[in-house]
């Protein structure tokens, strides 16, 4: 029987620091705003974990611009994976908050990374279950291709090419003590 080899992560470049997340946010806020012509309606829900802390700093932008709190959620994917049910060593669920209905919202899913696009749909799986919304919107921080599915994101804040082999980590100031994004290198140990 052969074995596995193991792999470590390496940085390979830093495609956003602080300051271009930041205007991606921000960027990322006014076309929510503009595309759905203000806040009736509106709702954010962000995908855990990143998405999560991506969906309360637009939450906090649109409340600075426009003076009104919007609902927001957070949507938990675990047992909504399509490869929950082939056995994932130990999933760790967490717990899905959306305390608003989703009847007639105009639901904007936040994520940190999209990839292949089975997160976002295991999310919008999850999210039917909570109600009907009017529509969902998707606003990812990076888009990095190689989609599986047919799943494309309404607001991107940068895309990054990337090959198969390699990874996008989004650190956060609220986990790592600092924001940015690094594309990392999967190596042989």
């Amino acid at each position: 029987m052969r074995k596995r080899a193991t792999m470590k992560r390496r940085d390979k470049e830093v495609v956003m620091d602080e300051e271009s997340m930041e205007r991606a946010l921000a960027r990322i806020t006014h076309e929510i705003l503009e595309r759905n012509q203000g806040v009736k309606d509106l709702a954010l829900v962000g995908i855990r974990t990143g998405g999560v802390y991506l969906a309360e700093r637009i939450r906090d932008k649109i409340e600075q611009m426009e003076k009104v709190r919007v609902p927001s959620g957070i949507v938990d994917i675990t047992l909504y994976r399509d490869d929950f049910a082939i056995g994932l060593p130990r999933p760790l669920v967490g717990k899905t908050e959306i305390p608003f209905s989703l009847k007639e919202k105009k639901v904007i899913l936040v994520d940190d990374v999209l990839y292949t696009g089975r997160t976002v749909r295991a999310a919008m799986d999850a999210l039917i279950d909570f109600g009907r919304p009017q529509f969902i919107q998707l606003a990812v921080l990076v888009d990095r291709g190689h989609r599986e599915f047919p799943i494309q994101a309404d607001y991107v804040g940068k895309k990054v090419i990337t090959s198969s082999q390699e990874e996008v980590t989004v650190n956060f100031r609220e986990l790592e003590g600092q924001d940015r994004v690094v594309l990392q290198e999967m190596i042989p140990e």
